[in-house]
Protein backbone atom coordinates (compact mmCIF):
# COMPACT_ATOMS: atom_id res chain seq x y z
CA UNK A 1 0.00 0.00 0.00
CA UNK A 2 1.57 3.33 -1.01
CA UNK A 3 2.13 5.67 1.87
CA UNK A 4 2.92 9.32 1.81
CA UNK A 5 4.10 12.15 3.96
CA UNK A 6 2.91 15.71 3.74
CA UNK A 7 3.98 18.95 5.37
CA UNK A 8 1.56 21.42 6.91
CA UNK A 9 1.96 24.85 8.46
CA UNK A 10 -0.18 25.72 11.47
CA UNK A 11 -1.62 29.23 12.03
CA UNK A 12 1.39 30.26 14.16
CA UNK A 13 3.84 29.30 11.39
CA UNK A 14 4.92 26.01 12.94
CA UNK A 15 5.58 23.35 10.32
CA UNK A 16 4.68 19.71 10.94
CA UNK A 17 5.45 16.60 8.93
CA UNK A 18 2.42 14.31 8.70
CA UNK A 19 1.87 10.69 7.63
CA UNK A 20 -0.81 8.84 5.70
CA UNK A 21 -0.74 5.13 4.84
CA UNK A 22 -2.59 5.93 1.62
CA UNK A 23 -2.42 8.43 -1.23
CA UNK A 24 -6.06 9.38 -0.47
CA UNK A 25 -4.68 12.57 1.12
CA UNK A 26 -4.18 13.86 -2.45
CA UNK A 27 -7.96 13.72 -2.94
CA UNK A 28 -8.53 16.11 -0.02
CA UNK A 29 -5.66 18.61 -0.06
CA UNK A 30 -3.71 20.62 -2.60
CA UNK A 31 -0.10 21.65 -1.91
CA UNK A 32 0.19 25.41 -1.65
CA UNK A 33 -3.41 25.85 -0.51
CA UNK A 34 -4.53 26.92 2.94
CA UNK A 35 -7.73 25.82 4.63
CA UNK A 36 -9.83 27.25 7.41
CA UNK A 37 -9.00 25.35 10.57
CA UNK A 38 -12.37 23.59 10.85
CA UNK A 39 -12.29 22.62 7.17
CA UNK A 40 -8.76 21.28 7.56
CA UNK A 41 -9.78 19.22 10.58
CA UNK A 42 -12.85 17.80 8.80
CA UNK A 43 -10.86 16.89 5.70
CA UNK A 44 -8.14 15.31 7.86
CA UNK A 45 -10.69 13.20 9.74
CA UNK A 46 -12.23 11.95 6.54
CA UNK A 47 -8.99 11.33 4.63
CA UNK A 48 -7.11 9.64 7.46
CA UNK A 49 -10.22 7.64 8.37
CA UNK A 50 -10.42 6.34 4.80
CA UNK A 51 -6.69 5.62 4.80
CA UNK A 52 -6.98 3.63 8.02
CA UNK A 53 -10.01 1.74 6.68
CA UNK A 54 -8.05 0.78 3.58
CA UNK A 55 -5.34 -0.70 5.77
CA UNK A 56 -7.98 -2.56 7.77
CA UNK A 57 -9.58 -3.96 4.60
CA UNK A 58 -6.23 -5.22 3.42
CA UNK A 59 -4.59 -6.39 6.65
CA UNK A 60 -7.49 -6.90 9.05
CA UNK A 61 -6.68 -4.09 11.49
CA UNK A 62 -6.88 -0.27 11.35
CA UNK A 63 -3.73 1.75 10.86
CA UNK A 64 -2.53 2.94 14.25
CA UNK A 65 -0.12 5.42 12.63
CA UNK A 66 -2.96 7.10 10.69
CA UNK A 67 -5.12 7.23 13.81
CA UNK A 68 -2.18 8.59 15.81
CA UNK A 69 -1.56 11.26 13.17
CA UNK A 70 -5.21 12.25 13.31
CA UNK A 71 -5.04 12.48 17.11
CA UNK A 72 -2.01 14.81 16.83
CA UNK A 73 -3.80 16.97 14.26
CA UNK A 74 -6.93 17.13 16.46
CA UNK A 75 -4.87 18.10 19.53
CA UNK A 76 -3.00 20.83 17.67
CA UNK A 77 -6.27 22.06 16.16
CA UNK A 78 -7.67 22.62 19.65
CA UNK A 79 -4.70 24.87 20.37
CA UNK A 80 -5.64 27.20 17.53
CA UNK A 81 -9.43 26.95 17.82
CA UNK A 82 -9.79 30.32 19.56
CA UNK A 83 -7.84 32.23 16.91
CA UNK A 84 -10.07 34.19 14.55
CA UNK A 85 -9.65 33.16 10.91
CA UNK A 86 -7.13 30.42 11.77
CA UNK A 87 -5.85 28.67 8.64
CA UNK A 88 -3.70 25.63 8.03
CA UNK A 89 -1.54 25.48 4.90
CA UNK A 90 -0.64 22.25 3.14
CA UNK A 91 2.86 23.03 1.99
CA UNK A 92 3.88 19.87 0.16
CA UNK A 93 3.40 16.20 -0.50
CA UNK A 94 6.65 14.42 0.20
CA UNK A 95 7.80 11.11 -1.22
Amino acid sequence: MPEMRFTIRWPDGTREGCYSPSLVIKDYFVPGESYKLLEFLEKSREALGIASARVEARYGFPCSRALGQLARIEAAGRTYSTLPDARVAVESFDA
